[in-house]
């Protein structure tokens, strides 16, 4: 009997320690997580959501309206839906046969739809699906995530991550759980010109580049970092142009998609609260290897916890919105119009929204 729990002890040792797993974690400093306090202080402003139907599917990561009033959601077995304006629900729209995530609308009405699976996608009126970009020169995009255009018609949008593609991994969630652990700053921002066809990097060595927001006047886009709980603003005209700076830093959770709101306003969602087991392996390669081998449902995941947050071109928090409780779970970002804010969600098997009033906005911090 000793010499079995022997031989299964030595087994269990030399798993923990050897057994081959994807990541091969980078070794960081995880800024102090100071909590939910100062502009980012708890409230239950997001509890009272109203939902709506999307078709028996689930996972509506990012939204858009078109100039008519049409809302789009992108879902995650590969439709774009639409909710016309008066309607309450949403319809499928296009099937991209891939993942879609980021979408944005051209000045001449093509979705573009920055699709995990598939690269760039323009979808036309006629619902006809072009892929402008899958590639940059022989390197892969393997996790498409956001897209936002410029004035002047170019296109930008990121690539979450060069190392874990989202269709080999088991979905987008799976994936950046990896890009997580590994923590290997692999994702970059590219930049597709319509005028000649070419993509070109912009930016790399980002952990996990996620959202894209364009300046309204095209002088500089903001860049979610996830993993590192930060915004950037990336100058792409001006004096600054072509530099890079931390526009706000140590977020209390993983900042996903941005969009461009009103007011000046730049809506970003917090996936999760941040994970206290993810800073303290920080520093620690080796053993965010060991954890690796451990069975997913013991691994360090998201968090239910709706939060959505709106910052101005300075990084001051013009807006926190939240509901502990995370009924409406993952919450990816918003879709501000004239009367809603619509939430986005990685998991939720419906959309929502609630309706836009003075309270709601009328929340103002300090860059933090």
């Amino acid at each position: 009997m000793f010499r079995i729990s022997s031989i299964i002890v030595t087994l269990l040792i030399l798993y923990f320690c050897f057994w081959p797993v994807p990541v091969e974690p980078i070794a960081w400093n995880a800024p102090k997580d100071l909590g939910y306090q100062g502009v980012f202080a708890q409230n239950h402003k997001l509890a009272d959501l109203e939902h709506l139907d999307i078709a028996r599917e689930h996972g509506p990561e990012d939204m858009d309206a078109d100039s008519e009033g049409a809302i789009y959601a992108s879902v995650h077995s590969g439709w774009v839906l639409k909710k016309e304006s008066g309607s309450d629900r949403f319809e499928r729209w296009v099937d991209t046969k891939g993942r879609p995530l980021g979408m944005d609308f051209d000045a001449a009405g093509n979705l573009l739809v920055a699709d995990a699976y598939r690269g760039l996608l323009s979808i036309a009126r006629d619902k006809s699906i072009t892929v402008l970009s899958d590639h940059i020169g022989d390197s892969p995009i393997l996790y498409a995530d956001d897209v936002d255009i410029a004035p002047d018609g170019k296109i930008y949008f990121s690539d979450a991550s060069v190392r874990f593609g989202v269709e080999v991994n088991g979905g987008t969630y799976e994936a950046s759980l990896l890009d997580v652990m590994e923590h290997s700053r692999s994702g970059r921002v590219l930049v597709y010109n319509p005028a000649d066809k070419s993509t070109k990097l912009l930016v790399d060595g980002l952990s996990f580049a996620n959202g894209i927001a364009m300046d309204p006047a095209g002088q500089f886009i903001l860049i979610n970092e996830t993993s590192e709980y930060r915004i950037h603003k990336y100058w792409i005209a001006g004096e600054k142009e072509g530099q890079m700076e931390v526009l706000i830093d140590n977020l209390p959770g993983f900042p996903d998609n941005i969009v461009t709101g009103q007011d000046g306003r730049f809506w970003f969602g917090l996936v999760s609260p941040r994970l206290p087991i993810v800073d303290f392996l920080a520093d620690k390669p080796w053993l965010r290897k060991l954890v690796q081998r451990l069975p997913a449902f013991v691994r360090p995941a998201a968090k239910f916890y709706g939060h959505v947050v709106a910052i101005d071109a300075l990084g001051e928090v013009q807006v926190s919105l939240q509901d502990p409780s995370g009924k409406y779970p993952v919450t990816t970002g918003v879709l501000e119009t004239d009367d809603y804010l619509y939430i986005s969600s990685l998991m939720a098997d419906v959309a929502a929204r609630v309706k836009k009033h003075d309270n709601l906005l009328a929340h103002k911090g300090a860059k933090q």
